[in-house]
């Protein structure tokens, strides 16, 4: 039951952050959606480095191997991932109007929730890789850790959920259809740790590798969506407070809890 939960949380986050589309207007006050972007970068990052990095460089020095290497090649290999997908899926991004990806003719909110679920397939692997090391018992993470991610992930995906599901009305779309396909843009993110589990047990002396190819993954979509968006046009600073709050509570969390 606690491994179900573990996978489930972040995916609560974004349905949760859906349904304010229910409570809230149509779009979000400028101000607040740079701050949560922010926050959202914040927290990514405190994870990659806290819950990713860390554990697959102390992993690899239990394993004698150069500690380094891993989480370099891993990350660079994450990136790598992100930077395909990013090329091949088409999509576009909430701020845009200019799809990228493979030409598609596909309506500008399927592109849009495509954009969203580019962005959470690293959320996924992220909490499933450190499930996995986990139940590992190997790996220098433990059960708290793992489920400390995903409550992360899931602070992060609330606001998240709100961003995407809000301006989907303002293209005509009903605010109980909105709803739905925001809560279904987080639905890859369980379904991405799944999978990873899976690999993960049947490749355990990779997991180093997979930790900071988790992480490279992550800090990818940080670096070519979130911090772009957050510091576009005006009230950037709000932005950048909101990224130092995210990145310390998730800090925090991961030391506290982990």
């Amino acid at each position: 039951m606690i491994e179900f939960l573990v996978l489930m949380i972040p995916l609560a986050g974004t349905t949760l952050g859906a349904a304010m589309v229910f409570l809230l207007k149509d779009k979000i006050n400028p101000r607040i959606e740079k701050a949560l972007l922010g926050f959202a970068s914040g927290v990514m990052i405190a994870a990659s480095v806290w819950s990713l990095l860390i554990p697959s460089i102390e992993m690899a020095e239990g394993q004698g191997k150069a500690a380094w290497l891993p989480a370099a090649a891993g990350f660079l290999l994450g990136i790598a991932f992100l930077l395909i997908l990013d090329s091949i899926i088409p999509h576009i991004h909430l701020d845009s109007d200019q799809p990228e990806g493979t030409p598609a003719k596909l309506s500008k909110t399927t592109m849009m929730l495509l954009a969203v679920t580019l962005h959470n397939i690293p959320e996924g692997m992220a909490v499933g890789v450190t499930f996995a090391g986990a139940l590992a018992g190997n790996a220098g993470i433990t059960l708290a850790g793992a489920m400390t991610l995903s409550i992360g992930i899931a602070i992060q995906n609330f606001p998240e959920g709100a961003i995407v599901s809000m301006p989907l009305t303002s293209e005509g779309i009903s605010k109980k259809k909105a709803f739905i396909c925001g809560m279904l843009s987080g639905a890859v993110e369980p379904a991405a740790a799944f999978i990873t589990v899976l690999l993960t047990g049947m490749i355990t002396p990779f997991l180093p590798y997979l930790l900071s190819f988790a992480a490279g993954a992550m800090i990818y979509v940080v670096i070519e969506e979130l911090i772009p968006e957050a510091q576009s046009g005006e009230h950037t600073n709000i932005g950048t407070i909101g990224a130092a709050l995210g990145f310390v509570l998730m800090m925090i969390l991961d030391v506290a809890l982990g």
